[in-house]
């Protein structure tokens, strides 16, 4: 089984980002309204110009949680697939206090793969608790030097 994680331009031309294990009736739950106290319900029609599939719900919800932390650019820099941009606005947008349970990189094919970060202390930061680098841990299960 499949989960996916979407987003959907709506009329006003705000983003709404959700996951699911069936895309195609969960677009429909959208554009037919049949959910009132959805943030999309008053703002259709709506578009999914955004879909990615993952393996496990939990992969689904943490690619969702953290697309929703993003900024407009970010995210219509990923639904164009400029993968440089999505980096670009990354590095831009990270704090050194922040701490971020995973990371979102394309793959080879353009895919979106889920990485556990790795947090590592810079060598003049060592004494500064709060002030960590992020970096993708793992790849197809092996760490990386980075």
């Amino acid at each position: 089984m499949s989960f996916w994680v979407y987003i959907l331009r709506c009329a006003d031309g705000s983003y709404y980002t959700g996951h699911t294990d069936n895309l195609e009736s969960r677009i429909a739950q959208h554009s037919s309204g049949a959910i009132p106290s959805c943030y999309t319900f008053n703002r259709r029609p709506v578009e999914c110009v955004f879909s990615q599939d993952f393996a496990t719900r939990e992969e689904a919800l943490a690619s969702e949680q953290q697309i929703k932390g993003w900024g407009r650019k970010k995210k219509e820099a990923m639904i164009r697939g400029n993968w440089a941009e999505v980096s670009r606005l990354a590095r831009s947008s990270v704090r050194p206090e922040r701490v971020f349970p995973i990371v979102l990189s394309p793959s080879k094919e353009g895919q979106l793969v889920v990485r556990q970060a790795h947090h590592e202390r810079q060598p003049s930061q060592a004494h500064h608790e709060s002030q960590t680098s992020v970096r993708p841990a793992l790849v197809e299960g092996r760490p990386t030097k980075g």
